[in-house]
């Protein structure tokens, strides 16, 4: 089931634009921004009328003055009613500046909320292939560009243009010459503008984009700060932020290069502009074609005429920086959603009972033929990017330990099993990372996956899973085994939809899960990660994530469960005490408890487990394995281990190798019967 990408710009392997073929906006994808606030934008518009209205009637009435005064007769009301002019025009300009700020703020918000609602949204795929900081940047810089359009001059330009009208026509009836002397000057100025316009919007989108491999490299370093501390490669990382940093800086300096060319261009016009009056409208006064009187109200007309058009350069520059943010919002606004190639609503089976069990009782929980499976091309790449970044960290961590430059441990744990460096290592075992991504990258598939082009996806004989085919049996616990990166992972991946296969047939209940509906899908499925991540916020948020209605009792007795016990007793807040960042508050055991009773709380037909009691000692993996028995009557477990002990009861094991099912069968029948299986249980002393 694959569908079609819409075009976007070329994209690096890595999921960012190419430096020269960014993404770019255009001013009509910007207009449904600010036509959200239509009315409150047309009220705007009639204030900038009535303060235009304002300002042109001020020179009339000075001329007026000026003539009056030259009779030597009385002015009678003009001074109150020049004086009444100005404070109406000041008045009315602060409220428009007041609701220009408030709409402005209104459009970040509603770009924030339109993209983060679109983002959430994305493939999985999308996520695996980009950097989060620079999704962020999107989020929390990008945005923020599109105030600007309000803010600096574009809506304040479309009264400035009555004016500039209004200024141009009284000018046009008090001295045609002076006029046209006028306008060549500032024709000039125009066309050094829109000359300069489109620089500012490129330099604009590569100054976001520094940006956004700025905010991508912080997150990266706080995000692994123990990491970096326990490899003595702190200074080393600064060095790379302020390398980041330094690059966005140069692109905002170019930015105000650009922008310092164009934003005096007004106030030379301006002075040209005022020079040329006075002293040709000086010949013309002492000449007699027009008095003193017009001479000072055509000067102050020119002044209104230039105003309007500074406002009109800032909103031209304003809104060129914000279609170049709004172009690295765009392209992520309209990468289809997840479930773009899915079936129709009115067409897609809803789930009822366990495991669809309503629908085929007969049939396996689970069910995978003949399924094929590879990763998107760009997703590859940057898995290998990041496994030689940590394989890296952890040759630094090595001899950093190795010269005595660091001591203790990295993270907390309540492990006893193998190091994280162990594990690392263990994970790199036998493979090649980039190799696999250079062989995949010669592949020239026929197909596409979700959010992706068919160019961007790697071929199905170079994948990860080679026509798997196994059967989950209803209310059993199915257990996958086999080395690190034969595709276990990826196999929870696709019963969970964050991928779907390039071909073959995954079904639940008798069902293929791509006619299932996604949402019934996962409300049918427990899923504890590989790295059991816990979400920054409370006890109570963690547990509650899938299962919103809990009450306090069910939250406390999950905990009772799982062991983590002690963790409520270490706060007086209880289920309120915060976790940290990243459940960094807990050990690596707490973080992975925390994480399956979740799961359990939300009691699902259907149990993922992923490699779920790693990070646990002996005693906590026996209670651990206590309570998910208890909650697994009438429930389906599949369920990953590297551990053959934890799993050797399993009513059924299937034997994954380079991803290929080896071997299906009992603990006893694997070992007479697959070679594979029986390796690894003499490696962990079961035979």
């Amino acid at each position: 089931m694959s569908t079609s990408a819409p075009n976007r710009p070329s994209r690096s392997p890595f999921g960012r634009p190419k430096k020269d073929d960014g993404p770019r906006a255009t001013f009509g994808q910007l207009l449904p921004y600010l036509l959200e606030h239509r009315l409150t934008m047309t009220f705007v518009v009639v204030l900038s009328v009535l303060g235009a209205a304002a300002s042109l009637a001020q020179p009339l009435l000075v001329s007026q003055v000026i003539g009056i005064v030259e009779k030597g007769a009385s002015m009678g009301g003009l001074v109150w009613a020049l004086v009444a002019l100005v404070v109406i025009s000041g008045l009315i300009s602060g409220y428009q500046h007041y609701l220009l700020q408030r709409t402005g703020e209104s459009v970040v918000l509603s770009s924030r909320t339109r993209l983060v609602g679109r983002m959430l949204g994305l493939p999985i795929s999308e996520f695996d292939a980009r950097r989060t900081g620079d999704l962020v940047s999107r989020v929390s810089s990008d945005t923020t560009l599109l105030r600007a359009v309000l803010t600096q001059g574009l809506v304040e330009a479309i009264g400035g243009a009555l004016t500039f009208i209004g200024a141009l026509i009284a000018m046009l009836v008090i001295d045609p010459v002076l006029l046209g002397l006028t306008v060549l000057v500032i024709a000039v100025s125009i066309v050094v503008v829109v000359l300069l316009s489109s620089r500012i919007r490129v330099a604009s989108r590569k100054a976001q984009e520094r940006v956004g491999d700025l905010a991508a490299s912080v997150e990266r370093a706080i995000s692994s700060v123990r990491t970096i501390r326990a490899a003595g490669a702190t200074k080393r990382e600064v060095a790379s932020i302020e390398n980041d940093a330094t690059g966005a800086y140069d692109m905002g300096v170019k930015v105000a290069k650009i922008s310092a060319l164009v934003v005096p261009v007004a106030g030379i016009a301006m002075q040209v502009s005022f020079l040329v009056v006075l002293g040709v409208g000086g010949y013309r006064v002492a000449s007699g074609a027009i008095t003193v009187a017009s001479l000072v109200a055509f000067i102050l007309f020119l002044f209104m005429m230039i105003l309007p058009l500074g406002q009109a350069f800032g909103a031209l520059t304003s809104v060129n920086s914000a279609l170049g943010a709004l172009g690295r919002i765009q392209e992520i606004v309209e990468i289809p959603s997840e479930d773009a190639a899915d079936l129709p609503a009115e067409q897609r089976a809803l789930i009822v009972g366990p495991a669809n069990a309503s629908v085929n009782p007969d049939a396996p929980a689970i069910a995978f033929e003949n399924v094929r499976f590879a990763y998107p091309d760009a997703v590859i790449r940057a898995r290998a990017s990041r496994s030689a970044a940590s394989a890296n960290d952890d040759e630094a961590t090595r001899g950093a330990m190795g010269t005595g430059e660091t001591t203790g441990p990295s993270m907390q744990s309540d492990s006893t099993g193998p190091s994280l460096a162990d594990e690392t290592l263990e994970a790199f075992e036998g493979r090649d990372v980039v190799a696999e991504a250079e062989a995949t990258t010669r592949a020239t598939p026929a197909i596409s996956v979700t959010g992706l082009t068919a160019s961007d996806t790697a071929s199905v004989d170079e994948g990860v899973l080679h026509g798997v085919s196994f059967a989950a049996p209803r209310g059993k616990r199915t257990a996958l085994v086999g080395p690190s990166g034969a595709g276990k992972s990826t196999i929870l991946a696709l019963i969970e939809r964050f991928y779907d296969p390039n071909s073959g047939v995954i079904s639940m209940g008798g069902l293929d899960i791509r006619t299932v509906d996604r949402g019934a899908l996962r409300a049918q499925i427990g899923y504890v990660e590989q790295d059991a991540p816990v979400l920054a916020g409370t006890i109570r948020d963690n547990l509650t994530l899938a299962a919103a209605d809990a009450t306090d009792e069910q939250c406390v007795d999950v905990l009772h469960a799982v062991n983590l016990t002690d963790v409520l007793e270490r706060s007086p807040l209880g289920l309120n005490a915060p976790v940290g960042e990243d459940g960094v508050m807990l050990s690596g055991g707490e973080r992975q408890r925390l994480a399956i009773g979740r799961a359990l709380l939300a009691a699902p037909p259907l149990l993922l487990l992923d490699e779920s009691t790693s990070s646990l000692d002996g005693r906590n993996e026996q209670l651990m394995r206590d309570a998910i028995d208890a909650v697994a009557e009438n429930r389906t477990l599949i369920v990953i281990a590297h551990r053959l002990s934890t799993v050797v009861d399993s009513d059924q094991i299937v034997v994954v190798d380079k991803g290929r099912v080896v071997g299906v069968g009992t603990h006893s029948e694997l070992v007479e019967s697959t070679p594979l299986y029986r390796d690894l249980a003499k490696h962990q002393l079961l035979v």
